[in-house]
C-alpha cells in the first residue's frame, strides 16, 4: 500500500510542472508527512487545468461514512500474494468501488518522494522512496469521488493512490507493493475521457527500478501529525547503491518555505 508521501515544491512549481492553475492557492502547504484525512493536490479529469485540494482517503459517492479507500488495488482480486511477477489481468476494472472511478474519475496525485516500510515492521522501519535524476514532482496515478455527508449536506471530494506489484526495490525494502507512477507523457492520457479503458489498465505499471531508490529516515514519521523536514533526512545507506552520488543529497527539499 501507499499510507504516506511527501508534497513539498512549491505551488508556483507544481503549476508550472502540471500546467494548471491553482484554484485555492491559500491551502498548499508544504507537507512532508501527507498521511490520511489531508488536503492534497491533484489534478482530476474534469479539471485538468487546475490544481485542487481533496482528501487523501476515497470515499465512494454511494458509501457510508465509515468506508475510506487509501488505495486501489491495481489487481483487484487478482494476485492475493502480492507476486511482482504478475502480469494478469486489472481487477480494479471490475472491483464495485472503484469500477466507475477508474473508467471517468482519474487524477494525478502530485508529490515529491513517498514512504514505505517493511511488511512487517511498516512505519517502525521506514524508507524515503524517490525517483532518480531530480525527478520531481511526479504524478501516482489516482481515482477520485464525491460523496456527501448525510448529516450535514457537505460534500467531501477525496482520491486513493493505485497501487501495483512491488518493483525490485521495494522488494529490497520488503514491501509488497508500490504506487502507480505515470510517466510524464502518459499524465495527459490518463486524465483523458476518450481514452480506451484498455489504455488506462495498459499504463498500471511498476515504475522502473532502476530509475527509482530509497535510503531509510526516522520512524517518527509514522505519526500522522509529524511534520518537518529534518523527518526526511537519511539515517543509513541507500537501497541500491549510487556512487556518484553522496548519501547526504538524498532527495533536494530547497524551495519547502511557504508560498
Amino acid at each position: 500500500m501507499c499510507g504516506r508521501y511527501v508534497q513539498v515544491s512549491k505551488l508556483e512549481v507544481l503549476e508550472k510542472r502540471f500546467e494548471a492553475v491553482a484554484d485555492q492557492p491559500e491551502l498548499w502547504r508544504p507537507n512532508a508527512n501527507v498521511a490520511p484525512g489531508t488536503r492534497s493536490p491533484v489534478v482530476t479529469s474534469d479539471a485538468p487545468k487546475a490544481i485542487q485540494f481533496y482528501q487523501f482517503g476515497f470515499r465512494p459517492s454511494w458509501g457510508t461514512g465509515s468506508m475510506m479507500f487509501l488505495n486501489a488495488r491495481s489487481e483487484g482480486d487478482h494476485n492475493p500474494d502480492n507476486d511482482p511477477r504478475y502480469t494478469g489481468a486489472k481487477g480494479i476494472i471490475q472491483k464495485p468501488s472503484f469500477r466507475k472511478a477508474i473508467r471517468s474519475q482519474r487524477c494525478l496525485v502530485l508529490a515529491d518522494a513517498f514512504i514505505e516500510g517493511p511488511f512487517d515492521r511498516k512505519l517502525s522501519e521506514p524508507y524515503l522512496v524517490y525517483l532518480k535524476g531530480k525527478e520531481r514532482p511526479f504524478a501516482m496515478a489516482g481515482i477520485w469521488d464525491s460523496w456527501i455527508d448525510p448529516a450535514t449536506q457537505c460534500e467531501l471530494f477525496s482520491f486513493a493512490i493505485i497501487t501495483t506489484t512491488a518493483n525490485e526495490v521495494l522488494q529490497k525494502i520488503r514491501h509488497p507493493r508500490s504506487p502507480v507512477i505515470l510517466p510524464r507523457e502518459a499524465e495527459s492520457a490518463w486524465l483523458s475521457p476518450e481514452t480506451p479503458l484498455s489504455d488506462v489498465t495498459d499504463l498500471l505499471q511498476p515504475w522502473p527500478a532502476a530509475e527509482m531508490n530509497a535510503y531509510p529516515i526516522s520512524p517518527a514519521i509514522k505519526h500522522p501529525a509529524a511534520q518537518g523536514l529534518d523527518l526526511l533526512q537519511p539515517i543509513g545507506e541507500r537501497v541500491m547503491p549510487e556512487d556518484e552520488l553522496r548519501l547526504r543529497d538524498g532527495i533536494e527539499l530547497q524551495g519547502a518555505k511557504s508560498r
